[in-house]
């Protein structure tokens, strides 16, 4: 699927998007116009699904990460409770999960008046949530969205 230039392309971009294409060719070989050829294969082949900017949460007042876990009890909610996560500009991710829970969020607040807010205007409001937890984190050892492109097989 992904050849050693692809991966070389992919660990770049994914430590800087900013890279110009000829700063991405002069590290794999290539032209600029070759690396264009290249991304847009990758992204039509849906491996590189977009280049962004990676902005601190912490420096606009949103230090306060959140894992919830949810538990639907009456899945004729389900579809509901997945459109109103995926409207919330709080709610980073959302997960179906294995286990006790169906769902895991991952939000971004301002503190726990914020969290108290979004429990109960967002997830409690919905008929059929069973339950809830949340867990605060205190700090972070890691976070990514870095794929590790290395062990992906040759095309």
């Amino acid at each position: 699927m992904l050849d050693d230039i692809d991966r070389a392309l992919l660990q770049v971009l994914q430590r800087d998007g900013q890279t110009s294409y000829a700063e991405l060719g002069s590290h794999v070989g290539l032209s600029a116009s070759a690396v264009n050829d290249r991304l847009k294969r990758l992204k039509g082949k849906g491996v590189l699904q977009r280049i962004t900017a990676e902005v601190s949460a912490a420096a606009l007042g949103r230090e306060f990460l959140v894992f919830i876990l949810v538990e639907l009890g009456d899945l004729k909610q389900e579809p509901e409770f997945l459109d109103r996560m995926r409207a919330c500009r709080e709610v980073l991710e959302c997960h179906h999960i294995a286990g006790d829970y169906s769902y895991l969020l991952k939000l971004r607040l301002t503190g726990t008046g914020h969290l108290e807010r979004f429990l109960s205007t967002q997830v409690k409001s919905i008929g059929g949530i069973q339950r809830t937890h949340s867990i605060i984190a205190l700090s972070t050892v890691k976070e990514t969205r870095e794929v590790d492109v290395s062990a992906v097989g040759g095309s």
